[in-house]
């Protein structure tokens, strides 16, 4: 029997790389990778050869993408990417279509949300869509909680100045964590990590949930990674929590706002943990920047289009507004196209989509992966997580 091909159009880094391949091939699949992104290509051909095929091109042009992954007429069953390749719907109905000897079937995600897959295209031509929900929480949550720590004391200028042989003294001493309330937008899986470690240290932690509650709101051992049932909080379902936890106590859930602009309104900082979807696209623009409070911190580490990036650059240039400053690690454009008005500005520090990027994260992630397109491509769906539009 011919196995099933899958092209992975951006493997894991490094020596994540072979545990990839061989859990892959491990489930009997037959290897196309792509090697424009792997460090040492001449290494992989080297240790890989004969059991893998190669290809080298570059993922994020639609083109390139499309003619290696039907090339010859062959096709791949299934495509796996982890930085978000753009499949949209010129890709999805060629790399489907009946004439191919392998037409596509299973798109894959070694990471978190689908945003970068046409969902709506993909059902159409019965493409199933997969992720890796939860992989990356703590890693995101502790990247959020250091974008956090830098901007709350001030870091990046004092290590600035520093350099430049400056001994540069606090001119106003800043609050501790635990005089800060830190208000989470989306507390899902990595929302729910980021509140357990940020009211550990003292913080009083709410939220805001766009869904509400079926069941009670997790308790402490819950809280990183919550099991794909985790429930999305309301004020009914958390109302009796205390919003910080007791001295030497376990910390708890967040508590609930009744709404977005009361969220705003009274958080020291502000978290973004939500997926990119249209209900979402542009959630926080001028308006809601507006209703912080002053001196307020905002922290994106959710998807770029949430924000409306050049409202938030107006906002840090304008000495007068309550928004002091931005961490940024996802942009509305990215990888070549890597373009913000947030450039420049000293209260805006920004990373490269980096948040979720641990070796424990990438590894997860990636190996869950492949299991989840085998699992599709054997015609085993339960359990697999399976986005539609």
């Amino acid at each position: 029997m011919e196995r099933s091909r899958v092209l992975l159009v951006d493997a894991a880094p490094g020596a994540l790389l072979g545990r990839e391949l061989e859990r892959l091939l491990g489930h009997g699949l037959a290897v196309t990778l792509n090697l424009r992104r792997v460090a040492d290509g001449a290494g992989a051909r080297a240790g890989w050869g004969g059991r893998v095929d190669f290809t080298d091109f570059d993922p994020f042009d639609e083109a390139a993408l499309l003619a290696e992954t039907v090339r010859d007429g062959l096709g791949h069953h299934a495509v796996k990417s982890r930085a978000g390749v753009p499949l949209r719907a010129a890709f999805l109905a060629g790399a489907a279509r009946p004439g191919l000897a392998h037409p596509l079937r299973v798109i894959g995600r070694a990471g978190a949300g689908t945003d970068h897959v046409e969902l709506a295209a993909a059902a159409r031509h019965g493409v199933a869509v997969t992720h890796t929900p939860g992989s990356n929480a703590a890693a995101v949550a502790e990247f959020a909680l250091a974008q956090l720590l830098a901007l709350t004391r001030g870091l990046r200028s004092y290590d600035e100045a520093a350099h430049r042989g400056e001994w540069r003294a606090a001119t106003a001493p800043p609050k501790e964590l635990s005089e800060l309330t830190l208000g989470i937008v989306g507390p899902g899986r990595i929302g729910l990590a980021l509140a357990g470690r940020a009211s550990a240290l003292g913080m009083e932690v709410q939220a805001f949930s766009r869904r509400p509650a079926t069941t009670s709101a997790p308790s402490a051992p819950d809280l990183a990674p919550a099991p794909a049932s985790a429930p999305h909080l309301t004020p009914a379902s958390a109302s009796a929590l205390h919003p910080t936890p007791a001295p030497g106590s376990a910390p708890l859930a967040p508590r609930p706002n009744r709404s977005l602009p009361d969220l705003l309104a009274t958080s020291d900082v502000v978290s973004l943990h939500l997926p990119l979807t249209p209900e979402t696209r542009g959630l926080i623009g001028r308006a809601e920047l507006a209703l912080m409070r002053p001196g307020a911190i905002l922290l994106n580490t959710a998807r770029g289009g949430i924000v409306d990036e050049q409202a938030l650059a107006d906002a840090l240039r304008d000495p007068a507004h309550p928004l002091a400053a931005a961490a940024v690690d996802t942009f509305e454009h990215e990888h070549a196209a890597f373009a913000s008005p947030l450039f420049g500005l000293p209260n805006a520090l920004l990373t490269p989509h980096v948040a979720g990027m641990t070796r424990t994260a990438m590894a997860t992630a990636a190996l869950r992966c492949a299991d989840h397109i085998a699992a599709l491509l054997a015609g085993r769906p339960e359990g697999i997580p399976v986005v539609t539009a």
